[in-house]
């Protein structure tokens, strides 16, 4: 039986009707910027969040770069984040004239390393960006008490974890503010591209939403210069209809996620995914470690099952962020992550039948080492 990593077909399926719905009403109303269907959508997020203001904007990396912007980095200022994420991460710092610090990773939840986070502080350090990996969030509590006795911004990058909880309170709400991405993959996904600022601060809410027009409060009249940066109507329509379904979605992850937990925990050889305490894990992806990775994709490809590496190349070894020399301060916890993880499919529509192929694939190949 073929698993495909992620079947959006799947999901489109399940609520044709709704999306079909929102999609015409946005035709017949001819509005496609701004407008009552984005205004309903970022309330809702807000609402959702628990967050003082949610601004819609073009992509996940676009809100990343409008909040750097909106705190006034300014070159030579710091930001310290992981290496073990999305390129879009650390690109944002940098192309708003930042510069990244990269400290390494938790190796049992793959998120920063709190603990390391103090010893990289320096004069030029701004803010502290912590990405909540896979669906899971970071360590917040020792990074926000960091932060309010340092004077730094706290920004989380939310784009996997819409729906996490860190205790009682949502990813995203804990910070100063934090970005969201829409992509279609993931578990609150677009019919394109896509993202969102939520922001306890109300004045970098402010600023964001005239960054986002390139600066302009009124038409014509430019106080910052900005760029242009929207989500528009058809995607907030769209998205509208798939949050009021995102909590159940996110609890059938949980259960694929328990079904393979249950089978996967009793190989050695195999390390499963850990919930951190009090965490509320929405497995964006389910990521295992294993021996001999590459081998194991092989095996995968053959038989048709979708696989993923979320990361091969952590961002402290990248070509384009040699000149931060960043060798100089290894991570290896996020190098040895890039080489033995392995992303399975995870998604809420897999049916059991689909989840066991992938157990006996992850068995074979164990076997067979």
């Amino acid at each position: 039986m073929p698993v495909p990593m992620l079947d959006l077909r799947a999901q489109y399926a399940s609520i044709k009707a709704e999306i079909d719905a929102a999609v015409a009403e946005v035709f017949a109303a001819q509005q496609f910027r701004g407008g009552p269907k984005l205004e309903v959508f970022e309330n809702a997020m807000a609402d959702y969040i628990q967050a003082e203001q949610a601004i819609g904007v073009a992509s996940g990396t676009d809100a990343l770069y409008l909040l750097f912007r909106a705190i006034g980095l300014k070159p030579g200022d710091e930001i310290i984040t992981t290496p073990f994420t999305f390129f879009a991460t650390a690109g944002a710092i940098v192309n708003a004239g930042g510069r990244p610090v990269f400290v390494d990773i938790d190796p049992v939840t793959y998120n920063i390393d709190a603990e390391q986070v103090e010893a990289r502080i320096a004069d030029q350090t701004r803010g502290i960006l912590p990405v909540h990996l896979y669906g899971q969030c970071a360590d917040m509590d020792p990074l926000f008490e960091i932060a309010e006795r340092q004077g730094l911004y706290l920004i989380e990058d939310g784009a996997q974890a819409v729906g996490a909880k860190y205790g009682d309170e949502p990813a995203c709400s804990i910070g100063h503010a934090a970005a969201l991405s829409f992509y279609p993959t993931k578990n609150l996904g677009g019919a394109g591209e896509g993202g969102m600022v939520v922001v306890n601060d109300m004045s970098l809410g402010d600023t964001v939403r005239l960054l986002r027009t390139h600066g302009a409060g009124q038409t014509y009249v430019h106080e910052l210069v900005g760029t242009n940066s929207h989500l528009d109507a058809l995607q907030a329509a769209v998205l509208l209809v798939k949050l009021k379904h995102l909590d159940a979605w996110n609890a059938k992850r949980r259960e694929h996620a328990a079904y393979y937990d249950a089978h996967l925990a009793e190989l050695p050889e195999v390390t499963i995914p850990a919930e951190a305490c009090g965490n509320y894990h929405i497995y964006h992806q389910y990521v295992i470690r294993l021996p001999e990775r590459d081998a194991a994709r092989e095996l995968f490809e053959e038989r048709g099952i979708g696989c993923g590496v979320f990361y091969p190349i952590p961002l402290h070894k990248q070509e384009c962020f040699a000149f931060l020399d960043c060798a100089k301060t290894p991570c290896p916890e996020a190098e040895k992550a890039c080489r033995e993880v392995l992303a399975l499919p995870m998604y809420p529509e897999l049916v059991p039948d689909q989840l066991d192929e992938v157990i006996t694939a992850v068995k074979d190949h164990l076997s067979g080492l």
